[in-house]
């Protein structure tokens, strides 16, 4: 078989160029957002924006995930190795977006810097750190399954590794919202939405992270990258 999902490798470097120039893209996006709103700096709480503007930094958010997914999608009609695709241009898109960010504004000072992540469907925050390594980790399983697709044909996680892999998701995924929420719903705010954005934006300062949570997300991906990257190796 010759098609796209046995030569993975040769989609690659285009796959690499458009994730990069994703990257540049959304790093353009927040240097105009900063400058408009944030011309004293980027530190919490950050103060509210225009509801429209807001508005429209989510359906934004929203969007790039569409464009981070489509590229796999027209090459594969596997849906794990359009998964893996999406995986891949998602983990070097948010990458080099950071890699932009210290180009462009010398933003993070450092890796423990936090940062506004995501407002869909509520605000998610966290240290510069974490997504960085959810990145590199998804690039590695995206690597792997791939690898494993070209070695056997097809290669799936298993049950195991599927409760692991997920695990791992829903854990940094509460990591970066149960601060937000539990500030939201102390504060009487709705959880979502635009005015959810607002409140936020307006009072939130973080003052601690769920370690223990990502760190049983570290563990939990590790492991499922592990079981899957043995599994590839064996065939």
């Amino acid at each position: 078989m010759n098609g796209p999902e046995r030569n993975w490798y040769a989609l690659l470097s285009w796959m690499t160029v458009y994730a990069i120039a994703m990257a540049l893209l959304e790093s353009a996006v927040v240097v105009y957002l900063r400058a408009l709103y944030y011309p004293g700096g980027f530190s919490f709480p950050l103060g509210s924006i225009d509801p429209g503007i807001a508005t429209t930094e989510s359906c934004r958010e929203v969007a790039t995930l569409v464009m981070l997914f489509a590229p796999g999608a027209m090459v594969s009609r596997s849906g794990l190795q359009r998964f893996a695709w999406f995986a891949y241009c998602f983990g070097i898109w948010d990458i080099f977006y950071y890699v932009f960010l210290k180009l462009l504004l010398d933003w993070p000072a450092s890796l423990l810097e936090w940062d506004l992540l995501f407002l869909v469907p509520t605000p998610w925050v966290g240290p510069v750190w974490v997504p960085l390594l959810i990145s590199v980790g998804l690039v590695l399983l995206a690597l792997i399954i791939l690898h494993g697709a070209n070695a056997a044909g097809r290669l799936a996680p298993d049950l195991i590794a599927w409760v692991l892999l997920l695990s791992s998701a829903f854990l940094f995924l509460a990591s970066f919202t149960v601060e937000p929420i539990r500030w939201l719903s102390a504060a009487g705010e709705p959880l979502f939405g635009t005015a959810a954005v607002n409140a936020f934006l307006n009072g939130f300062v973080p003052a601690w992270y769920p370690w223990p949570l990502a760190l049983a997300g570290v563990v939990s991906g590790a492991a499922g990258l592990l079981r899957l990257s043995v599994r590839a190796i064996g065939r």
